[in-house]
């Protein structure tokens, strides 16, 4: 048998004891697995659970620093970004848009749909701790990626517009925010389920009214929305699931700061039931 045939050993270069890699190849992109991250992280959120929502995003995102993933880092920093809102983090949620907003430009994905759904996501964080001035040059990137790409789905369109909207009603752009209110209510009227998220913009849409007119002058126009929440809010082709709870929660408050007591208390009582049975 000749055995004059280079072997792998002779040729090839020592594999990395640390990173399994050959000395001096370039490493290898370990992705991860994005889908599944995802769906359990809808696990978590369905049973309110945030401090297991944040360890289940920690350990994925240092998954994907390791494996060199940084389309899966960028994933990870925008759902860190809406976690950390949702409790309340200011620090930890600006950081992880920073990071967010800097994958971007490395991954060079400017003028892309991720792209817009990155300056959404960041820009909503700024308006929510006070940043308004930065959420609205976010937002305006967002909508010009948005509205020239065939590729938009029609809910992140509808979603910019409603969220722009608390922006420039907060800064006090009432005529901005009530034509970015409309509009976010006819895309949603497009977007089988969009009901949930109409809910949402009607009550958004009576805190500018209020804020504009005064509590008076605007009730039979707060009255009329807060009406057109509710009948949104009981639309059947809305699934009873865990999204449902958390939109049942986030508007009960409104209703109750409005007077619609037995509305909230119902809102409230929905969600417990979901919440329990997940």
């Amino acid at each position: 048998m000749n055995n004059d045939y280079l072997k792998p050993e002779d040729y090839a270069e020592p594999r990395c004891v640390l990173c399994d890699e050959p000395y001096g190849a370039a490493p290898q992109i370990k992705p991860i697995p994005q889908q599944r991250i995802i769906e359990k992280m809808d696990e978590y959120m369905s049973r309110r659970d945030y401090a297991g929502a944040e360890r289940h995003l920690l350990y994925w995102l240092e998954e994907a620093r390791l494996g060199g993933d940084k389309r899966g880092e960028l994933l990870l920093r925008n759902e860190l970004v809406g976690h950390y809102r949702k409790v309340g983090d200011r620090d930890k949620a600006l950081a992880n848009g920073d990071a967010a907003l800097a994958l971007l430009r490395e991954l060079d994905f400017d003028g892309t749909v991720s792209a817009g759904t990155t300056y959404t996501n960041v820009a909503t964080a700024c308006n929510a701790f006070g940043e308004n001035k930065r959420a609205l040059a976010l937002f305006e990137k967002a909508r010009a990626v948005y509205e020239s790409s065939p590729r938009t789905a029609p809910e992140l369109l509808g979603g910019l517009y409603n969220n722009m909207a608390l922006t420039c009603a907060a800064e006090g752009r009432f005529d901005e925010a009530f034509a970015l209110y409309e509009k976010a209510m006819d895309v949603m009227a497009t977007v089988p389920g969009g009901a949930l998220e109409q809910a949402i913009t009607c009550l958004n849409m009576a805190d500018a009214t209020a804020a504009r007119k005064g509590m008076e002058a605007a009730e039979p126009e707060i009255n009329a929305l807060l009406d057109r929440a509710w009948d949104l809010l009981n639309d059947p082709s809305a699934p009873r699931d865990g999204y449902y709870a958390f939109v049942c929660e986030k508007c009960a408050p409104s209703f109750s700061y409005y007077g619609y007591f037995l509305a909230a208390d119902e809102l409230i009582k929905r969600a417990e039931g979901i919440y329990e049975r997940t």
